[in-house]
Formats: C-alpha cells, sequence, structure tokens
C-alpha cells in the first residue's frame, strides 16, 4: 500500500491531467470551472485499513477449558467459548453488587473520564468547524465616514466635509475543486475518530482497574485473616510450650524458637496492613474520592462469583473490538488524509468573492433608487516557486503515513499477544491453584499429625515448627492463587476490548452540535462576576 500511496501522491501534475484541469493554451472558461467546482475530484489516497494476516492467531493450541480446583471460591473450571459476545458490563459476571456499584461511580465520578469526554467533544466540534469550509462565508457591513477634502486640490474655494455612508453584504466561496478541503475534513474526522476510542480505552482500563483493585484487595483482606489465624495457631502453641518447660519436659530453646516464630509471623501484619491501605487509597482515586471519604466497602473472595463461560473473539474480530487498535486505525486514516491535503496545496486555489450593498451621502438615503453598489470577482493562485517547502511537507505527510502503519501493526501484535497471554494464565493459574489447594490440604493433615505426635513426645519440637512454617506458607500461597484467577479473568475481558460496541451508557454530549448559526450567549458576552473564594475552603470538595 504504501507503493501505491507514493504513486497517487507523486506530484500534483498528475493529478492536474486526471482532473483536465488545463488543456494548454486555452484556459477554463467559467463554465468548465462551475462544473469542476459542483464535481471536483479528491486528491490523494482514499483510505483502506490494512489486512491482517490470515494465518494470526492467538496460540498454536486451543484452550477449551480450565483446571478445577477443589475449593469453593474461585476454583470452578473455565470453559472458553469461541465467537461468545462480550456483555458491554463485564464486570456484572462477577455477581456482586458492591463491585457493580464501585465501577458505576468510578464512570460516573473520575477524572480521567471526564477529561477524555471533553477531548471527544472538542474534536467533534473541530469537526463541524472545518465542515463550515464547504459553505460559502456570507459578512454584513455597515459604515459611515466623514471627510475633509482640501479645497486646494480641487480648486475650490473652500474645504467641503463629505459625509458618506454605506451598507453591504459580501459573500466568499472557495470551491473545493481538488478535494484539500474534503480531505481535511477528512483528517479532522479521523481524529474525533482517535478520541472517541480514546474515550472507551479510558473506560476499558478504568473498569479493570476498579475490578483489580476490588479483587487485590479482597485478596489482602484473606491474607490478613490468614495471618491472623496462623498467630492465633503459633500462640496457643506457645501456650502449650510454657506448660511443658514449667513441668520440665522441654528446654528452653524450644520456648524461645516458638517465641521467635510467632515474632516473625507478627511481623508479616504490617506490611500487607500497609498494602491494604494503599490499595484502599488507588481504589478511592478511581472512584473520584479522596482518601478521607471511605466508605469502608469490603470485598473478599468468597463474595466474588467466578465466571464459568468465557468470551473467545475470533482473531479476524479482535482488531475491530480493541479501542487502542481503533485508536491506531484512526490515526492511521488522518495520516493518508493529511497527504490528500498535502497534494491539494500544491494545486491551484480558487476563491470567488461578491458584494451586494447600497452608498450613499445619507444614512436615510441608503437603498434609494441610483445608490446600489455590487462587485464580483474571482481568483486563481497557483503556487510556482516556494524552494520545495509543498513538496517537502507532501513527503513528509507520506512519511508520517508509514510511520502510522508501523504503528499500527505493532497496534495488532500486541492485542494478540495480550489475549494470547490472558489464556495462559487462565490455564496455567487453575493449574496452580488446584495444587495449591492440595498442597495446603496436605500441610494441614501434616500439622494436625505432627501437633499430635509432639503432644505425646514422639517428634522433637523441629519437626512441629517445620509443619507450621509449611502450613502458613501454603495458605498464603493458596489466598494469592485464588485472587490470580479473577485477576486473569478481568485481563482476558480488557485483552478482547471490554464490549464496548454493547455499552449504552455513552454521554450523547459527546458528540458536539453541529449547529451551522450561532452567536455567543449574553452570558458569555457579560460573564457573571464571581466572589473571590474565602480562605481555608475546598473547591474541590
Amino acid at each position: 500500500m504504501n507503493e501505491q500511496l507514493r504513486q497517487r501522491a507523486a506530484g500534483p501534475q498528475r493529478m492536474t491531467r486526471i482532473c483536465a484541469l488545463f488543456r494548454p493554451p486555452h484556459l477554463l472558461t467559467p463554465l468548465s470551472l462551475l462544473c469542476l467546482a459542483l464535481a471536483g475530484c479528491t486528491v490523494g489516497p482514499d483510505f483502506e485499513r490494512p489486512d491482517v494476516a490470515a494465518n494470526a492467531d492467538y496460540s498454536r493450541e486451543q484452550l477449551t477449558t480450565t483446571a478445577r480446583a477443589d475449593i469453593e471460591a474461585g476454583g470452578a473450571a473455565q470453559r472458553l467459548i469461541a465467537g461468545m459476545d462480550i456483555p458491554g458490563q463485564w464486570w456484572t459476571l462477577f455477581r456482586s453488587p458492591a463491585l457493580n456499584a464501585l465501577v458505576k461511580e468510578a464512570l460516573q465520578a473520575n477524572p480521567d473520564v471526564g477529561a477524555a469526554q471533553a477531548s471527544l467533544r472538542q474534536a467533534n466540534e473541530l469537526v463541524y468547524a472545518d465542515q463550515a469550509s464547504l459553505f460559502p462565508s456570507v459578512n454584513g457591513n455597515v459604515s459611515k465616514t466623514r471627510q475633509k477634502i482640501s479645497g486646494a486640490t480641487t480648486g475650490a474655494p473652500t474645504s467641503p466635509i463629505l459625509t458618506v455612508s454605506s451598507a453591504s453584504l459580501s459573500v466568499s466561496y472557495a470551491p473545493d475543486v481538488f478535494g484539500g478541503t474534503r480531505r481535511q475534513i477528512e483528517s479532522t474526522t479521523a481524529q474525533a475518530e482517535y478520541e472517541r476510542f480514546q474515550l472507551e480505552a479510558t473506560y476499558l482500563t478504568l473498569t479493570s482497574n476498579v475490578v483489580n483493585t476490588a479483587v487485590s484487595l479482597a485478596s489482602l483482606r484473606d491474607q490478613v485473616a490468614a495471618t491472623g489465624e496462623i498467630i492465633r495457631l503459633q500462640s496457643d502453641q506457645l501456650d502449650l510450650l510454657q506448660a511443658q518447660r514449667r513441668l520440665g519436659a522441654i528446654a528452653d530453646t524450644d520456648v524461645l524458637t516458638q517465641q521467635t516464630a510467632l515474632a516473625q509471623t507478627r511481623a508479616t501484619l504490617p506490611p500487607l496492613q500497609k498494602q491494604l491501605a494503599q490499595t484502599r487509597n488507588q481504589l478511592m482515586a478511581y472512584l473520584g474520592r479522596f482518601p478521607n471519604q471511605d466508605r469502608d466497602e469490603r470485598f473478599n473472595l468468597a463474595s466474588l462469583h467466578l465466571p464459568q463461560e468465557l468470551p473467545v473473539s475470533l482473531p479476524s474480530a479482535i482488531v475491530g473490538q480493541r479501542p487502542d487498535v481503533r485508536s491506531a486505525q484512526a490515526q492511521l486514516h488522518q495520516a493518508s488524509a493529511d497527504i490528500g491535503v498535502a497534494v491539494a496545496n500544491q494545486l491551484p486555489q480558487f476563491s470567488i468573492t461578491g458584494a451586494l450593498g447600497s452608498t450613499a451621502a445619507s444614512g436615510t438615503k441608503l437603498f434609494s433608487a441610483g445608490t446600489g453598489v455590487w462587485s464580483l470577482a474571482g481568483s486563481i493562485i497557483q503556487p510556482i516557486f516556494d524552494a520545495g517547502a509543498l513538496e517537502h511537507r507532501k513527503r513528509a505527510a507520506v512519511a508520517a503515513y508509514d510511520e502510522s502503519a508501523a504503528r499500527y501493526r505493532g497496534t495488532v501484535i500486541t492485542a494478540f499477544q495480550d489475549v494470547a497471554n490472558a489464556l495462559r494464565a487462565l490455564e496455567a493459574d487453575a493449574e496452580a491453584l488446584n495444587q495449591q489447594v492440595a498442597a495446603e490440604q496436605s500441610a494441614q493433615a501434616n500439622l494436625d499429625l505432627v501437633q499430635a505426635q509432639f503432644r505425646l513426645g514422639a517428634v522433637p519440637y523441629i519437626n512441629l515448627l517445620t509443619a507450621q512454617q509449611s502450613y502458613q506458607n501454603t495458605v498464603l500461597a493458596r489466598v494469592k492463587a485464588q485472587a490470580a484467577r479473577y485477576s486473569d479473568t478481568t485481563a482476558l475481558f480488557q485483552a478482547l476490548g471490554g464490549g464496548w460496541w454493547n455499552r449504552t451508557d455513552v454521554d450523547p454530549a459527546t458528540a458536539g452540535s453541529p449547529d451551522r448559526f450561532g452567536l455567543p450567549s449574553w452570558q458569555e458576552i457579560m460573564p457573571p462576576h464571581r466572589k473571590a473564594a474565602p480562605a481555608g475552603a475546598t473547591p474541590l470538595d
């Protein structure tokens, strides 16, 4: 396609020949000029989305189902269904009303969403502004002039004072003969398309972050709870050892070793609590709240349902579903249109102006008989010598297209990589949870056995300490493995585009308003004076 672009942008002479604008030695007649204005050609390449390789896929082996773990929360097997559609509110599949409420609040209050909506609204308004270039421009003018004329220049004995009043209506129009204006509108429209999918990317990133943060909070709370339970068990064991030491059944070293193990376990609790608090603060930021506005929403892994059926979009559909791919496509489209703009700038520029009005010595005599005036003019401007500036700008536009094409291909490859990574993570982490649950069950059984043997004096204390540490590690690892399955599910929905095409909650105000007539409102002309905020006020509340 790059070679096609260079051929189509080879130079204004070829496009001039195609459009048959100049046929030496004759110049255009007014009739041919009118015909060309009404049915002009559009220079530059017509955009076509690059094709994805036919053999592109997520992996060489197709994943259809994941392993199942012998645990209620997060242990279910998940089936992957090819071609299944993605709901616009995919987070509702976790069946958590509290999570749904948080996502809804984030979409309404997060500053990033408001900024992205304003950017889209701005881009759409700029499209409407550029579309106005296709219409004539009409202006009204009223003036009154008083001038003293020197009598010496006219031979008159006195210097008269002349008064001239005039009122006119002027029209100017630039026919888009070569489509430069239309290509500029196409470029601006592509920019608006880019902003639209940047907004969708903001929605998708925000909802994914809220869900992942809720999962992290649930995991951290379960880790804190598990650590607290381990501390309780170790405290009970320390009480037992101290009782045995008082009876002289064991040495002081066993008691001291247990005290050390208990202190080490307690030392792991503050870092978990710190991480929990920081994660809560991050969630508050996603919700558009300040840290002190925490309403103590609580999550645990048992309150989240793991979806058992997951969609896997067809490889041919992923380029149309990912907001980042669609944004890169819009940038490529914009670069393609900019080539047409650069080519059109090398060709003749046409303009038509006209005016109709009245000029009189007194304002009361305006538009009376004999005071009418009018003018009509047309012009053609052809750049002849600019030291190659326009040619180099055209070449720069072609180079910008090549850059956008390379970035588009990289974005598509990244999209396939993200889906492949999510699918592999679903498979691996499901098996990991299965093994962690088995390891925890074995560690629990081993700890119970060693505790019973230690009470009977059949095993030394070091065996009990090893069993305690093993059980502690397996419990925390199992909680993390549970959370990983929820995070992997979220990552898959995010990698597949999040179902934005099924959303119905997009603010219609982001489309702007294509008004063709408009004047500033009275509030814009005379804005109300606002009083200064008092000291200590918090305007961001």
